[in-house]
């Protein structure tokens, strides 16, 4: 069994689907973090079979529409003075702002370099976003 010592302060990101914790470990940062950062790759789970962890010993700010366009299946543990003061269950945003970007050469977003990029959920099984302006459709997995 592997033994990671308790967080007093910070975040535990679970049930990050096998092989994806690596995106968020990079996207946050965490190589260069000052604080303890556990990352834990294929730990067993009942639910998942295999699933990936990231215990954080710091609290942060995270935008949690990114982390559940990551993996709409995370569980985000809050921890303070050591108990879980809060459980995040996160899902697919229904409106993502300047995470996808619209690649149709027509649409207003290529010419207009102001304008935001705004995509809208389109179908939460095939996870699949449309854009508001021209309608292109973009997979959650496409985030920059």
């Amino acid at each position: 069994m592997l033994n990671i010592a308790e967080i007093k302060n910070g975040i535990v990101i679970d049930h990050i689907k096998a092989g994806q914790g690596i995106r968020i470990f990079n996207w946050l940062g965490l190589d260069k973090a000052p604080y303890t950062v556990a990352f834990v790759v294929n730990a067993s789970s009942a639910r998942m079979g295999r699933k990936d962890i990231i215990k954080i010993d710091n609290i942060l700010t995270i935008n949690f529409d990114l982390l559940g366009l990551i993996d709409p299946h995370i569980t985000v543990n809050i921890i303070e003075n050591e108990k879980i003061t809060e459980k995040i269950k996160l899902k697919l945003p229904e409106k993502v702002l300047d995470v996808l970007i619209c690649k149709n050469p027509r649409c207003i977003t290529s010419t207009e370099k102001y304008i935001p990029h705004i995509f809208h959920l389109e179908n939460s099984e095939a996870r699949t976003y449309r854009c508001e302006y021209c309608d292109e459709i973009k997979s959650a997995g496409d985030f920059r």
